[in-house]
């Protein structure tokens, strides 16, 4: 009788006489990462032995003695009480190894014609394909709260920056649909990721297929892969599946973070543009007036984090040779920890947009400082007295000079002031000065204008399923 110990060298140690060491079974078994694919790994079993059955590789009696065991084996790992064995190392030595206590000799059967080489890809595909999909649903969940804000603030008017300087004013309304455009890319990005790694491994064996007559197709379609994938050596080697979808999660969580940004800078007492809600804040052990915005901050970290993750798996997968290397055990606890960072990141993100409260009077005294609407006086000397741009731009840059020496806002300078420089000047050019009027002017498709603003925020209103 083989003690348990002794199980996970049973299943690949007939050539060795001597057991590893702890350290050795330590840094090898990998049962505490991958117990998380035990769901795909029961799917890519039940797959696999329904085929075996239907080419006539094993009985429909062992077929129906595995489907059975793995039932059990289903209904433990969703119960929580399945016996996770460190010295079995991973997932599928952890179900066989269980399978064969609960059904015997035919589970000896279920391996056959497959390896561990393609058994974990296929798992880690089916994994990594539903991690997608959960990061797209909780990216619109972001979109629809982003666009219920900027159709509250279709008219709020905001400074625009650029270089961190007050540029022209826009609206939040815009400010915010800039986000919803964003993540749409990084929507895409995992949809993308996801089409491309819908390809099966299961049957690639160890590395060069198998002599055995396997219907590939069959277990494609029964895991919902579009098609087998075509090299066998590629098959069990390829880990660009998991780089683009950390790709896709870096990129989403660097827009996650300079939101994150504007929302550390919007709640200072500096901006005052914003307040987070007490759900969102925490306090300071030492200053009691103190409300930080921990939320926000901790997610500029977490985008480092995934960045960091997917530059951990490329270095791990640059230098491989074909086919598989024992190098690639990491890259599910890259991947994983990779979902999880940003799966919390983008609920946090959600609840700040949604309990946020804004003050627009903060928002429209700054945008009305730093001249902020210089370009639109420069226009309406385009527009008015038909002056070359540059000519225009030059004369506003002096106007600006003389407002800023005698510390006024531009809607504030005297008629008589402004015509020192350009005496064919009239009362009509205050009507451009104003933030509501230089917001309001912008209608070119994409523009800031409230009426722009709100005609977007309708079309993603439809596009998101909102009630509109």
């Amino acid at each position: 009788m083989v003690d348990k110990k002794s199980q996970g060298q049973q299943m690949w140690g007939g050539r060795f006489a001597a057991q590893p060491t702890d350290i050795m079974q330590s840094i090898n078994a990998s049962i505490d990462v991958d117990r998380r694919m035990a769901l795909q790994d029961v799917a890519g079993s039940r797959a696999h032995a329904d085929m075996l059955a239907e080419c006539g590789i094993i009985s429909e009696a062992d077929n129906e003695a595995i489907q059975s065991g793995l039932d059990k084996v289903l209904e433990e790992v969703e119960a929580g009480t399945f016996p996770y064995r460190v010295e079995l190392e991973d997932i599928h030595m952890n179900v066989e190894a269980r399978l064969k206590e609960l059904i015997g000799e035919p589970a000896g059967r279920l391996h056959t014609a497959r390896s561990r080489n393609d058994q974990v890809v296929t798992d880690f595909r089916l994994w990594t394909r539903g991690a997608l999909s959960e990061a797209q649903i909780a990216l619109r969940a972001l979109q629809k709260a982003l666009v219920a804000r900027a159709g509250e603030n279709a008219g709020t008017v905001m400074p625009g920056f650029t270089h961190l300087q007050t540029a022209q004013p826009v609206t939040l309304g815009h400010h915010l649909l800039a986000y919803v455009e964003m993540i749409e890319r990084d929507k895409g990005r995992c949809s993308d990721a996801a089409k491309r790694l819908n390809e099966s491994p299961l049957g690639a064996a160890a590395l060069a297929g198998t002599g055995f007559p396997i219907d590939r197709d069959a277990t494609a379609e029964a895991l919902g892969f579009d098609r087998p994938m075509a090299n066998s050596l590629d098959a069990v080697s390829a880990r660009d599946f998991a780089l683009e979808s950390l790709s896709a999660l870096a990129i989403a969580a660097t827009h996650l973070s300079r939101l994150a940004e504007e929302i550390v800078l919007w709640t200072s007492a500096q901006f005052s543009f914003a307040k987070l809600s007490d759900a969102w804040s925490t306090g300071s052990s030492i200053m009691p007036q103190k409300r930080n915005p921990d939320a926000a901050e901790l997610i500029r970290a977490k985008a480092a984090l995934i960045a960091g993750q997917f530059a951990s798996l490329q270095g791990a997968v640059k230098a491989l040779p074909l086919a598989y290397a024992k190098d690639l055990q990491d890259d599910k606890r890259l991947t994983f920890e990779a979902f999880d960072t940003f799966g919390l990141s983008v609920k946090a993100m959600t609840g700040m947009i949604e309990t946020m409260s804004f003050n627009p009077d903060a928002m429209r005294a700054a945008a009305a400082k730093g001249f902020s609407t210089a370009t639109d006086l420069a226009d309406f000397l385009v527009r008015e007295l038909k002056m070359p741009f540059r000519d225009a731009h030059h004369v506003t840059g002096r106007i600006v000079a003389i407002a800023e020496a005698e510390g006024s806002d531009l809607a504030a300078l005297p008629l008589q002031t402004m015509q020192t420089v350009e005496p064919r000047l009239t009362e009509d050019v205050f009507s451009v000065l104003s933030v509501e009027a230089s917001a309001a002017s912008r209608r070119s498709y994409g523009g800031t204008s409230p009426e722009r603003v709100s005609e977007q925020v309708e079309q993603w209103k439809k596009r998101l399923g909102l009630e509109t």
